[in-house]
């Protein structure tokens, strides 16, 4: 893996040269390419952070590259090949990349119209000094109706030496469409010992915390590592002593039920409050399925069905979060 430029566990895909489980992925790939039968449109579709951009930046570096390492796997190519550095520099003329997340680091709602539309000018030039033009939209469930459209256009009318990578979280949300004019490649979850193996070799952590944390990562590795860089252990350690027999004290709580309610520079409050959520809908789940009697397991399965939904409904309606977590405070202490 290369070296990010923040020294983060977790590297950009455009900064990753390996590529761990993803044999099948790339053989298929390459058979298309070999065969003269490469499709213009690549829908990549399963779990966040279970390599699919990986794979779309390492299928763009082998288009427009010319220097092959198979040390790096079937698609490998050289760290030191000269359009590798300017894709990792966002700096190459043949590769065009649309995501929510600009350069000037702020993150937009959607990926904009204006945006896809850059992609039919960006097609619409001969490669400038590689045999393909790529674009990557990572992701293509980010589009809104309009920009959805303008993609599909482009996807009608099929560029010269031109191939997309769409990455998609939720395929089965995209327009029906979109879906019947891409070749789909399907990326699953990875096992718990493949995440464990993923996740110890870039973050120190002991035996319980890399427990937790592959539990947490529901088979995604790239997601375990940035929950790990996020702080969500400490989320998790707050959810089960919550749920101890000896709970912290209303009065010690407070500080936390003002942090969740915080949204500023420093403090994300509502990251805070979906960690802490997502950690104890998990840990509640633990109680509902190892529950000793058939009605404690209900009353315990139907607080992890409410928790499934209080990160949406306080997005949706803007409800106060510090409030929320004491209501959902009362219904443990009932439960104990």
């Amino acid at each position: 893996m290369a070296v990010t430029e923040d020294d983060s566990a977790v590297a950009h895909p455009r900064q990753v040269f390996d590529f761990i489980q993803g044999e099948a992925q790339e053989t298929a790939f390459l058979d298309a390419l070999s065969r003269g039968r490469l499709h213009h449109a690549w829908l990549l579709c399963g779990p966040e952070g279970v390599g699919k951009a990986t794979f779309a930046y390492r299928a763009a570096r082998y288009l427009i590259g010319h220097q092959r390492d198979r040390g790096f796997g079937i698609l490998g190519m050289s760290e030191e090949d000269p359009d590798a550095r300017l894709i990792v520099a966002q700096s190459h003329p043949d590769l065009l990349v649309l995501e929510r997340e600009q350069k000037d680091g702020k993150t937009r709602k959607n990926i904009t119209v204006d945006a896809v539309r850059e992609v039919g000018e960006f097609f619409s030039k001969a490669p400038s000094r590689s045999a393909y033009r790529v674009c990557i939209v990572d992701a293509v469930d980010d589009l809104n109706i309009n920009s959805a459209n303008a993609l599909l256009k482009i996807l009608e009318e099929p560029p010269e030496r031109g191939l997309l990578f769409l990455i998609s979280h939720s395929p089965g949300k995209l327009l029906a469409t979109i879906r019947s004019r891409c070749r789909r490649l399907g990326f699953s979850p990875w096992d718990d010992e493949a995440v464990q193996r993923f996740i110890a070799a870039r973050a120190d952590l002991g035996p319980e915390q890399l427990e937790r944390l592959v539990v947490m990562a529901k088979g995604s590795p790239g997601k375990g590592l940035r929950l790990w860089e996020e702080g969500a252990l400490e989320m998790d350690e707050l959810a089960a002593r919550l749920l101890s027999d000896t709970p912290p004290a209303r009065f010690d709580l407070l500080p936390l039920m003002t942090m969740f309610k915080t949204n500023s520079s420093k403090i994300d409050g509502p990251k805070k409050f979906a960690q802490f959520i997502a950690a104890l809908s998990d840990r509640v789940q633990e109680r509902a399925l190892s529950a000793d009697a058939p009605a404690r397991g209900r009353q315990w399965s139907e607080l992890w069905v409410r928790l499934s939904t209080v990160v949406a409904e306080t997005e949706g309606v803007n409800l106060d979060r510090g409030e929320y977590f004491w209501s959902i405070m009362n219904d443990i202490k009932a439960l104990r």
